[in-house]
């Protein structure tokens, strides 16, 4: 599990579950203990579902967010010496990722090593989940490549969308 895009969110909505919680506990000098516990619990609500989406995306996945079927898209991404591009295609059915195919075009020597690496991972990583749980940062010691990656995917979400 190396989705270290997801770190971030967390970090972003605790923080503002404190400022709200803090809210709360202003208020709740004024309304007593019972009202600091209702906005704090309604603000985490929310949190549980971003991860996937949006709470309608995560809302509606049990009848379908996505058609199912084979959709193909090119990320790219810069290095430091060149931009590069991926092809991705992924098969999707209900929602799931059951397949996914990484080809890519490097430019520069030491692309090519981290697009290998990142192409024998990526497999690990995304068959078998969810289309909107989908956000890689590092596979298997390759990062930029996941930038590529993850615009195919935002790509193919939008072309896939039911």
């Amino acid at each position: 599990m190396i989705r270290t895009a997801a770190v971030p969110r967390p970090v972003r909505i605790g923080t503002a579950l404190l400022g709200v919680a803090g809210i709360a506990t202003l208020a709740g000098c004024a309304g007593g203990a019972t009202g600091a516990a209702a906005p704090a619990e309604s603000a985490a609500a929310p949190a549980a579902s971003s991860p996937a989406s949006t709470g309608a995306a995560a809302g509606s996945s049990a009848s379908g967010t996505y058609k199912d079927g084979q959709y193909e898209a090119t990320g790219q991404y810069a290095t430091p010496e060149s931009v590069e591009t991926v092809d991705v295609t992924l098969t999707i059915a209900g929602d799931t990722v059951t397949a996914v195919e990484v080809t890519g075009d490097p430019q520069a020597a030491e692309s090519r090593r981290y697009q290998s690496e990142f192409i024998g991972g990526i497999q690990d990583e995304v068959v078998g989940k969810k289309l909107d749980e989908i956000s890689v940062s590092k596979v298997a010691g390759s990062s930029l490549t996941s930038g590529g990656f993850n615009k195919a995917v935002d790509a193919i979400k939008t072309e896939a969308k039911a």
